[in-house]
C-alpha cells in the first residue's frame, strides 16, 4: 500500500518546518518536543473516571506509576494494563503518551498503570528493564489491590522502546512464575544491529530514521550491551511460555523487519500470537490518531486484544 495520504501530509509539514531530528537537539529540548507532539498529534483526549499518580518502591528509588481508571469503574472490577511509552529509552514520559493512555483505559476498560521508568543516558541499560519489572511485579502483587487494582488480571503493553521492555518483562514474568493475561507490542525494537531490510528501505524520509535509531541504542545501551538478550529481545534463548501476544507493526517504519520477526519467533516457540501490520502507516502511529484515521484502528485493536485477555 502506498503511504497513508494523511502521514504524508504530516511529515512533509515536519520538513518545511525544519524540525531538526532528536540528536541535533540538546537533550531538554528533544523531550519536551515530544511531550507536546503526543498531544497534538492525538487530538480530542479521551474522558476517564480518574487519573492519579503514585510512587511505588523502585530499584533506582521512587518510580512513578500514573493510573487511568476507566468510566464507571468499581475496585477491583478491571484488570490493568501496565504501559510503558516510547522514545527510544530516551525520550518520553508520562505526559508525552498521557492523550494514549486516556484513550486506551477508555477503549479497553481497563486501568492504565503508565510507568515513569529511568531514562538515558542519565541511566543506562538496564536502569529502565529493572523499573519495568519492578512495577510488573506490583501490579501483579496484593500492594497493588490497595489503588483498585486486581493483582489476577495483568497484562502488559508498550510502544516501540516501551514494546521492547514489555517484551522483556513478559519474559521475566514467565522466568518468575508470574501469570501474565497478555503482552501488547507497538512496532517493537527487537534487536540492536541495524541490518534489517527494513533499516535500508525506511533509512530516512518516514519519520524515526536509521540515524535516529542508532542514535538511541547507543545512548541507551552502548557497545555489546545492546546484544544482552534484556535489550535485543530476539536473542532470547527461548520465548516459550511468554504471555499471549499481540505485534503490530508499521509498513513504512525501520523497526518492521525486527518486529516481525519477533512474531515469527514468538509463534515458533509455541505462544499464541497476532501479528498485524498495518499497511500505509509509519512509526508511531499510536500517538496519532488526531493525525490519521487509521491510526485510531489500530489503537482499537490494541484494546480490544487487551480487554478480552482482561475480561
Amino acid at each position: 500500500m502506498t503511504l497513508d495520504p494523511q502521514i504524508a501530509a504530516f511529515l512533509a509539514a515536519g520538513v518545511a518546518a525544519g524540525t531538526p531530528p532528536p540528536y541535533e537537539l540538546p537533550l531538554a529540548g528533544a523531550r519536551a518536543g515530544m511531550r507536546a507532539a503526543g498531544a497534538a498529534m492525538w487530538g480530542e483526549p479521551a474522558t476517564v473516571g480518574e487519573v492519579r499518580d503514585i510512587e511505588l518502591p523502585g530499584p533506582g528509588g521512587p518510580l512513578g506509576v500514573r493510573l487511568y481508571v476507566p468510566v464507571g469503574h468499581a475496585a477491583g472490577a478491571a484488570g490493568t494494563l501496565v504501559w510503558f511509552h516510547g522514545g527510544g529509552w530516551v525520550l518520553g514520559d508520562l505526559d508525552s503518551h498521557d492523550a494514549l493512555c486516556r484513550g486506551l483505559a477508555e477503549r479497553s476498560c481497563s486501568i492504565v498503570a503508565a510507568v515513569d521508568y529511568r531514562l538515558a543516558p542519565e541511566h543506562v541499560f538496564p536502569a529502565a528493564v529493572d523499573d519495568a519489572w519492578a512495577a510488573t511485579r506490583w501490579a501483579a502483587s496484593p500492594a497493588a489491590a490497595a489503588h483498585g487494582l486486581d493483582p489476577t488480571r495483568v497484562a502488559v503493553g508498550g510502544d516501540s522502546a516501551g514494546a521492547n521492555l514489555a517484551a522483556v518483562a513478559a519474559l521475566r514474568a514467565r522466568d518468575a512464575g508470574l501469570a501474565l493475561r497478555f503482552q501488547a507490542l507497538g512496532y517493537p525494537v527487537a534487536e540492536g544491529t541495524f541490518a534489517s531490510e527494513s533499516y535500508s528501505a525506511f533509512a530516512s524520509g518516514y519519520g524515526l530514521t536509521s540515524a535516529a535509531m542508532q542514535w538511541y541504542w547507543e545512548t541507551y545501551a552502548p557497545g555489546d550491551a545492546k546484544l544482552h538478550p534484556d535489550a535485543s529481545v530476539l536473542r532470547a534463548a527461548s520465548l516459550a511460555g511468554a504471555a499471549p501476544a499481540l505485534v503490530q507493526t508499521a509498513e513504512y517504519d525501520v523497526l518492521r523487519s525486527e518486529g516481525e520477526a519477533y512474531a515469527a519467533r514468538l509463534a515458533a516457540d509455541g505462544v499464541t500470537v497476532t501479528h498485524t501490520r498495518w499497511a500505509g502507516l509509519t512509526h508511531g502511529y499510536l500517538r496519532m490518531t488526531g493525525v490519521a484515521g487509521r491510526a485510531s484502528d489500530a489503537v482499537d485493536e490494541v484494546a480490544a486484544a487487551v480487554s478480552a485477555a482482561l475480561a
